[in-house]
C-alpha cells in the first residue's frame, strides 16, 4: 500500500469568506473617505454645531461637543487612516476582529441612517447625504459578512 502524504491549502471557501471581512473592511474605509469628504464640501458643520447648541439647552448633561472646521476634519482624517491601517487585520480571523468589525459596521449603518432620516426631517438634502448609501451599502455588506464568518 502506498500513502500519498499532500500538503494543501485550506479549503477555498474558508479562505474566501475570511477574506470577505477584509474586502468589507476596506470598501467600508473607503465609503467613509468618500463621506467625509462629501461632509466637508457641503459644510455638514453647519447644521450639526447648531443642532447640538439646541440639544445642549435642552439636554445640558450631554456631552456633546461642537467643533471647528480644522479639528474636525482633522479627527476624521486620522480616524479614516487609522481605520485603512487596521486593514490588514481585517482579513484575519479572530474574535477582535469580529467585534471591531461589528461595532465599525454599527456605527456607521447608525450614521448612514441618521444622514438619510435628517434629510428627511429638514425637507432637504442634509450634508453627507449623497454618500449615505454607500455608507448603508458597505456597513451592511461587513456586518454581513462578519456574520456569515462567525466561528
Amino acid at each position: 500500500m502506498k500513502s500519498v502524504v499532500s500538503i494543501t491549502s485550506p479549503p477555498a471557501t474558508n479562505a474566501r469568506e475570511s477574506n470577505h471581512i477584509g474586502i468589507a473592511w476596506v470598501s467600508l474605509c473607503l465609503a467613509f473617505a468618500a463621506h467625509v469628504t462629501d461632509e466637508a464640501l457641503t459644510d455638514f458643520l453647519s447644521v450639526y454645531n447648531p443642532a447640538v447648541r439646541a440639544i445642549r439647552q435642552k439636554l445640558p448633561f450631554l456631552p456633546i461637543p461642537t467643533f471647528t472646521f480644522g479639528i474636525w476634519l482633522t479627527g476624521l482624517i486620522i480616524a479614516v487612516i487609522i481605520l485603512f491601517l487596521l486593514s490588514p487585520k481585517a482579513f484575519r480571523k479572530g474574535r477582535i476582529v469580529r467585534l471591531f468589525s461589528y461595532l465599525y459596521g454599527i456605527i456607521m449603518l447608525v450614521n448612514g441612517l441618521l444622514h438619510i432620516a435628517g434629510s428627511f426631517y429638514m425637507g432637504g438634502m442634509m450634508p453627507g447625504v449623497y454618500t449615505a448609501p454607500l455608507l448603508l451599502a458597505s456597513s451592511t455588506y461587513l456586518l454581513w459578512s462578519v456574520h456569515r464568518n462567525r466561528e
